[in-house]
């Protein structure tokens, strides 16, 4: 995510020890790894992941897409318009630390303004990736493709839940951080909400321009039900 933005939970500044995370992680990703590291080999437990993101009255009636040799492929055709898959670390903003960390594998299931809009960027953007383009010769397309009205705005209503407690997002989390919903908005939009304010319950910051805006909103239950941590008390 974007989508993390994917994922890009890194934008939540003022948290403890980011700065020493980030500065890591430049240095343990400056390239792609072998995809291979990307990959989850069962893909009925890739399948299962992506379910985790959305309470099964969502994900058990959603599209799933899982990780193919080209791109994402339809593994589940879905029946109420919304789309599980599980995102890798390219889908976070270009300018991301772990942009190429193999780790991540973040479940996430987008509402269908989302899935029109959204997630054909983020589809795109892991052929390019599948192709051995370079992160600069992505950015030079993802410009080229908002330049063109290839790629859009997101649409109003664009949505998607992130509550899985199997996810990893991040180095600094080591984990899936906590249970959140996204909101993707055009960019320029994240001062509109009062994203990353002291105090604010939703993070985020807008990115390129060429890059839909991603906001973060914790919420008290994973998909499965169960409790999710203290924002306060947790680190990401």
């Amino acid at each position: 995510m974007r989508p993390i933005k994917y994922l890009s939970l890194l934008l939540l500044v003022g948290l403890s020890g980011v700065a020493a995370a980030q500065d890591k992680a430049a240095a343990a990703y400056p390239a792609m790894a072998p995809i291979e590291q990307y990959r989850i080999v069962d893909s009925q437990a890739e399948v299962a992941l992506a379910r985790s993101a959305a309470p099964p009255s969502i994900s058990a009636k959603a599209e799933v897409l899982v990780l193919g040799k080209s791109g994402y492929e339809v593994a589940v055709k879905g029946e109420n318009g919304f789309v599980c898959f599980v995102e890798r670390s390219w889908t976070a903003g270009f300018e991301e630390r772990e942009f190429w960390n193999p780790k991540l594998r973040a479940p996430n299931c987008f509402n269908p303004p989302a899935a029109r809009s959204v997630l054909p960027q983020y589809i795109e953007r892991t052929k390019w990736v599948l192709a051995g383009l370079t992160k600069s010769q992505m950015v030079e397309k993802a410009r080229a493709a908002f330049e063109s009205h290839r790629f859009t705005a997101p649409e109003a209503g664009s949505f998607s839940f992130m509550l899985s407690k199997e996810g990893y997002v991040s180095d600094e989390s080591e984990g899936p951080w906590l249970p959140h919903v996204m909101f993707f908005v055009p960019h320029g939009q994240s001062a509109t909400w009062g994203a990353g304010l002291e105090g604010s319950p939703i993070f985020g910051a807008d990115l390129g321009p060429f890059e839909p805006t991603v906001l973060f909103v914790p919420v008290r239950r994973w998909s499965d039900g169960s409790p999710g941590p203290a924002a306060a008390d947790h680190r990401h």
